[in-house]
């Protein structure tokens, strides 16, 4: 058990890890006030509107997919500054942009860069943390995520608030866009302040730097043995520094195609539409875009909330129970914001509905799903397994925030469901996600990331012996 100076330390580099989580929030979120600005400024169809919003998502795929040599070739801190920066040169490239082409170039980097960032970060976290905090360490990844979503919540309705329509289209989203360099440069600076991963330093056989590093994060006396098991779960699987594992043997492959899964299914849930479109779903029921800004703030102070629940639940329940219960709230959620769209009921019931599917999604694919992915791949294949599961996360976001608005807008869906028929879709994959998550992952609440192949060695083994009976 750490001692408290050592908590202190944990929280506070996991505080600055988390900066990242922020501006994956705040970039990804940050199209929902200007989307429907830049639309009337290019002059864009439903189609380029789609593309507009989840080109960010095509960068994510890449950058997600370039962390796994990056954290492995550089380490998990300076794959951060290269995120750090590339925020920053998005920021302000697609703000000054003069053309939708060198708009949509822009968004791509910042997307590389959230890939980056949201593999990193929660993976990085994962090894600095002691097993028994670990949960609530990776899920401030998440918590800080939603606050950058919730500050740019705020920001672009301040931004809008009282403005024309015309200002907006000709100038209020390039500053709803270019606000996102202030969090970017205070990542970058703070990063300088935390320590590499001891792990990555104990494969790259910096063992000194690693035993200064776990000295501040675990009871000195246990340091040696954690650098023995660590360097044990190396060796045992046959990683050296000359070749690499192969992901295609057994049990590896099992393991990556189930932590892939999970990554991918948390798009399928609908979480990228409810972040990207809710100010466009809510305005013709509250009558205006100012509105709809103003009650997309109270979603993101929910999110926070929910997600603070998560926190405090993921180490005394598991993730498991949050997977299950959560899943089914985001599914009647996502049914009811279907039937409020159907029924085209004005007021607070599609707000409400949202704010109970952040809830339940925040407990859940928010915080339970990062634990999962960071936690369930073995030392040696982390970084590779996590840069895969994130990609395909990232590739699953793609095609469901690039349909979501030419679903909305076919005029045959359109006629019959009024906006409806996607969402009721989204609770059906809710379900099916859920089913399978429970049935292939194992609790891992308590386990040591040196004991991770070995469970899910047990739990990949339990299910054959159940299918062959």
């Amino acid at each position: 058990m750490p001692h408290a100076h050592s908590i202190v330390y944990i929280i506070r580099i996991c505080c600055i890890a988390a900066l990242g989580g922020i501006l994956l929030g705040y970039d990804t979120a940050v199209i929902s006030g200007a989307i429907g600005p830049i639309s009337t400024h290019f002059g864009l169809s439903p189609a380029q509107t789609g593309w507009a919003v989840s080109c960010v998502v095509l960068g994510c795929i890449v950058g997600a997919l370039s962390a796994g040599w990056s954290t492995q070739q550089y380490g998990r801190r300076s794959t951060l500054f290269i995120a750090a920066i590339l925020f920053t040169i998005s920021a302000i490239g697609s703000a000054l942009a003069v053309t939708f082409s060198f708009y949509i170039i822009l968004r791509i980097v910042g997307g590389v860069a959230v890939g980056l960032a949201c593999v990193t970060s929660p993976m990085y976290m994962s090894e600095v943390a002691p097993k028994d905090f670990r949960g609530r360490a990776v899920s401030m990844f998440q918590q800080s995520a939603v606050i950058g979503q919730t500050c740019v919540f705020y920001v672009n309705y301040l931004i809008a608030k009282s403005m024309t329509d015309e200002w907006l289209v000709q100038m209020g989203w390039r500053w709803m866009l270019g606000s996102e360099i202030i969090p970017a440069l205070l990542f970058a600076v703070l990063l300088f302040l935390i320590p590499e991963s001891p792990r990555w330093l104990v494969e790259k056989g910096k063992i000194d730097k690693a035993k200064d590093t776990l000295s501040r994060t675990y009871n000195p006396k246990h340091v040696d043995k954690l650098i023995k098991e660590i360097q044990d779960s190396l060796i045992e699987i046959g990683s050296t520094h000359k070749h690499k594992v192969s992901l295609r043997s057994q049990p590896l492959l099992s393991i990556l195609l189930i932590g892939t899964f999970v990554a991918a299914a948390q798009q399928l849930v609908g979480i990228n539409v409810i972040m990207y479109y809710t100010p466009n779903i809510l305005k013709p029921l509250v009558g205006g875009t100012t509105n709809a800004l103003f009650q997309t703030t109270f979603i993101g102070i929910v999110f926070i909330l929910g997600n603070a629940l998560g926190m405090y639940l993921i180490d005394k329940v598991g993730r498991l129970p949050l997977m299950k219960y959560g899943t089914l709230g985001c599914a009647f959620s996502l049914f009811i914001v279907g039937y409020v769209l159907y029924q085209q009921t004005h007021g607070y019931a599609a707000l409400f509905a949202l704010c109970l599917y952040v809830v339940a999604y925040a407990t859940s694919w928010g915080c339970a799903c990062w634990s999962i992915i960071s936690e369930i791949f073995p030392n040696h294949i982390r970084s590779r397994a996590m840069a895969i599961a994130v990609g395909a996360q990232w590739f699953t976001g793609f095609i469901v925030t690039q349909s979501f608005p030419m679903l909305n807008q076919n005029p045959f869906l359109k006629a019959h469901f009024n906006g409806a028929f996607s969402f009721w879709l989204l609770g059906i994959f809710s379900l099916i996600c859920m089913v399978i998550v429970i049935k292939f992952v194992p609790e891992t609440k308590g386990v040591s990331l040196e004991k991770m192949e070995e469970l899910m060695t047990i739990k990949l083994a339990k299910n054959a012996k159940k299918q062959s009976l």
